[in-house]
């Protein structure tokens, strides 16, 4: 079979991972041959395309980043961009595309299917939200990466007598925070899932100064909402084409409100897209191997519009519709873990 594929939406580690196992097995075990789409769907509208072989997939397991690159592009907002794709599809004379990508990458791929065009969709989504999936590759290495920022934080806010504000990422579901936060040993979490409560984060600073470590650490993820700003915090006006406008800012504002209210000097730190680069960890480079192999097995058993995910410890898959029906949030369970580790009210 001749088999394209493209990485779609942000990047993070396990890409390459997911694109060398697909590849492997394709042309190891059922002769196939490959093309690349450059630029996510931005490369299927421009026919823009590298070779994947055996040698250009070669070397590239542990690097982060994608060797095809991405981007955030929008079929549905272009005009004729669904019939330009197509021809594109139909020129190269492929017979399945693999799309790598979240919610916004496999809506893409959805519109497609129903087109005609033989899809299989592998989940990739840093804050670990995409529904149906109980692990997306990159999640680990970005929470990974948090939790030894906050770790070295401890040590320089301690020196200091501060609260620290650390700000990671996380849109809609804080499943970095909360993970970071909790194996980071951090005083206050806060998500996207719930309102901030600053009165309560105010209580929770006081009483750690109250005790013999008169410092805190705060992890806040990117989505949190503060009760007097209206929406998230964001940096200008402009939005992606998918609608998406760029977070950022929540860490300084809560910062600024917490040295008020304390009067404890008070700094932030935004991680950014640190979370998102170099290498991928072992659990990720793993997880984004049995993607792939899950993928290309997918394509020839003719599964075109599902999605493999992550069950357990099994590799199953879903319709892709189903995975992006809704979002992936952190579960009260895991709020009731950070409750647990504080004082109570």
């Amino acid at each position: 079979m001749r088999i394209g594929m493209l990485t779609g939406g942000g990047d993070c580690p396990g890409l390459n991972a997911v694109i060398r196992a697909v590849v492997r097995k394709g042309i190891l075990h059922y002769g196939d041959e490959f093309i690349g789409f450059m630029e996510g769907w931005k490369g299927v509208l421009n026919d823009t395309t590298m070779p994947l072989n055996l040698e250009t997939t070669s070397g590239i397991l542990q690097r982060g980043g994608t060797i095809l690159r991405s981007s955030r592009t929008n079929i549905k907002k272009i005009e004729g961009g669904f019939e330009k794709c197509l021809k594109v599809l139909k020129d190269e004379k492929l017979d399945a595309l693999i799309a790598l990508g979240g919610d916004d990458t496999q809506s893409i791929s959805l519109e497609l299917i129903k087109r005609g065009v033989p899809c299989v969709g592998v989940p990739k989504t840093i804050d670990n939200d995409l529904s149906g999936t109980d692990a997306c590759f990159g999640f680990d290495t970005a929470v990974s990466i948090a939790t030894e920022a906050v770790d070295r934080l401890h040590s320089t806010t301690e020196s200091h007598s501060r609260v620290q504000v650390v700000e990671v990422m996380g849109r809609d579901a804080g499943w970095i925070a909360v993970t970071a936060g909790v194996a980071g040993g951090a005083d206050v979490v806060l998500a996207p899932e719930k309102e901030i409560d600053i009165e309560d984060v105010v209580r929770l600073v006081k009483a750690r100064y109250a005790g013999s470590k008169r410092f805190a650490i705060v992890v806040v993820a990117e989505g949190a909402k503060l009760p007097h700003v209206e929406g998230q915090v964001t940096i200008g006006e402009k939005k992606d084409s998918f609608g998406h406008a760029r977070l950022s800012g929540i860490g300084q504002a809560l910062a600024e409100e917490i040295e008020k209210r304390t009067g404890f000097e008070t700094r932030s730190v935004n991680l950014g897209h640190t979370q998102r680069g170099g290498t991928p960890t072992a659990f990720d480079r793993m997880l984004a191997t049995r993607y792939g192999i899950a993928a290309i097995d997918l394509v020839h058993q003719g599964g075109f519009g599902q999605l493999v995910v992550l069950k357990g410890t099994a590799i199953t898959n879903i319709p892709i519709a189903d995975a992006i029906a809704k979002t992936r949030t952190v579960g009260e369970d895991l709020f009731d873990v950070i409750k647990g580790l504080q004082p109570k009210k």
